[in-house]
């Protein structure tokens, strides 16, 4: 098996003609202007099984290389996508609809390229368990086979190289669902990762609900990893049932931070404002409800009202914007229809909450809810968009059980002038991440996965690869 280390540089329009179908496929519109983008190619379960054929048939050859030889195309990869980078964020920026700019598009390329880079580096050695006079006992992890993977639109390119980069590293080969709102993106991530992957270790199938069914369930995926909801979490467990696969599910979040008295309200606020409205609330581990301290909660909200005047909301391929629309109109109607019944409920507007009918696109205004109920639906449920609650405590009890009350845990924060503090808080929070002093910061170092119904399995580090390999004991 060749792995070959070529960096082809293709401008939008080339790499765009490479992935559209030729003819038929699904119209593709920008959510910030309702233009055309392109036509997706709209794959069926026959096209799922040919893929997953030649995965199956492509994956003794690239198991059997060494983890030097994977870890080198990987960065071979990193390299191709750093030579397309710009085409790439142009085409998520159209299709996603985020900005270039800011923890955006082009942030999202980089981040494929150094997740890649990171991934392949790695140290996996044997562990030897027992060595005495008794024996000796190594654990090893070998391929699992074929792993399907399972995207969703907010960050399409980067959790595909979530997904694709430790399964590929530990010589699995990868057959990639998309969602069906983001094609593009990941069907160019893909051609670009494979100029410089053996043929057939990476395929992509962009087709409806019906092809991620038969995804879930086929009989030769050794292992599904999928994010998105919380819903299609449980219907995959339980498609994937009769097969015995194993699963990697990173589902629904309803992040809560919580601000304790200690703090200083302006050196806060910024990075307060990006745990919230980082890809304009769209992304599974933002912050999504906020608990201050009465002490300082007139402070918090007004210097949170202040950074949000100054961050421009607009089309994407403006250089100056950094927040976008909300990806497709289902969303917008969620975001719309929550902060509706929390205006209904009598809280407080600080900023935003009324979109501008006349505007193009699925854009809502950036929104900050104050004087709310911890019960109210924008607290209570998942907005997944630019619309922060802002509820107010007088107890840390009292927050720490409002924050752990809801049946999801993905990430938490707490925000503290007083580092002991803010861990003592951390520890009884109730979420697989808990940050202190910023919120949503993953590294490809650190392993990352949910609590409760957010999910099982780790991602990201040595734990997240080991979690892409079929562990082994030898004993002798």
């Amino acid at each position: 098996m060749t792995v070959t280390a070529t960096t082809p540089a293709l401008n939008y329009e080339q790499l765009l003609a490479a992935i559209v179908a030729p003819t038929g496929g699904i119209e593709i519109r920008d959510p910030a202007t309702g233009a055309v983008v392109g036509s997706a190619p709209f794959h069926s379960v026959a096209d799922l099984q040919a893929a997953v054929t030649a995965a199956r048939t492509a994956q003794p050859a690239w198991g059997a290389l060494s983890h030097a030889q994977r870890g080198e195309a990987l960065v071979h990869a990193a390299d191709a996508v750093d030579a397309n980078a710009e085409a790439l964020a142009e085409l998520l920026s159209r299709e996603q609809g985020k900005p270039l700019n800011g923890p955006n598009a082009r942030f999202e390329v980089g981040a494929c390229a150094t997740w890649l880079r990171t991934t392949a580096a790695f140290p996996i050695e044997p562990e030897v368990l027992v060595e005495d006079d008794g024996g000796r006992a190594e654990l090893h992890y070998r391929p699992l086979g074929v792993v399907g993977a399972i995207g969703p639109w907010n960050w399409p390119m980067m959790i595909s190289v979530w997904q694709l980069a430790p399964a590929l590293r530990m010589g699995n080969t990868v057959v990639l669902k998309p969602s069906e709102y983001t094609p593009l993106s990941v069907l160019a991530l893909a051609q670009v990762i494979n100029s410089a992957m053996p043929a057939d270790v990476l395929h992509v199938v962009s087709g409806g609900r019906d092809v991620g069914e038969a995804l879930s369930s086929h009989p030769d995926i050794d292992k599904v990893m999928f994010t998105g909801s919380t819903a299609t979490g449980k219907a995959i467990i339980r498609s994937s049932a009769d097969t015995v696969k194993r699963l990697t599910l990173e589902l629904g979040g309803n992040d809560a931070g919580i601000v304790l008295p200690d703090v200083d309200p302006q050196a806060i606020a910024e990075d307060l404002f990006w745990g919230a409205f980082i890809n304009t609330g769209q992304t599974c581990a933002a912050l999504k409800r906020l608990y201050v301290h009465d002490d300082v909660y007139g402070e918090v909200c007004a210097a949170l009202v202040q950074v949000a005047e100054n961050m421009p909301m607009g089309v994407g391929l403006d250089e100056q914007n950094v927040l976008g629309p909300l990806q497709n109109k289902a969303q917008y109607d969620i975001v719309s229809n929550l902060v509706r019944a929390a205006k209904d409920s009598g809280a407080t507007v600080l900023i935003g909450g009324e979109p501008d009918a006349h505007q193009q696109g699925f854009f809502y205004p950036t929104t900050l809810i104050a004087d709310i109920d911890n019960s109210n639906p924008l607290v209570a449920e998942e907005q997944f968009g630019p619309a922060l609650p802002i509820v107010r405590y007088t107890e840390i009890e009292e927050a720490i059980e409002m924050a752990n009350a809801l049946d999801v845990g993905l990430g938490a924060s707490v925000w503290s002038s007083d580092p002991d503090a803010a861990r003592q808080v951390a520890a009884r929070l109730e979420a697989g991440t808990v940050w202190i002093n910023k919120h949503g910061a993953v590294d490809p170092r650190v392993p990352f996965g949910g609590a409760k119904q957010s999910g099982y399995g780790l991602e990201f580090g040595v734990e997240g690869l080991k979690q892409l390999g079929a562990p082994q004991i030898i004993s002798f």
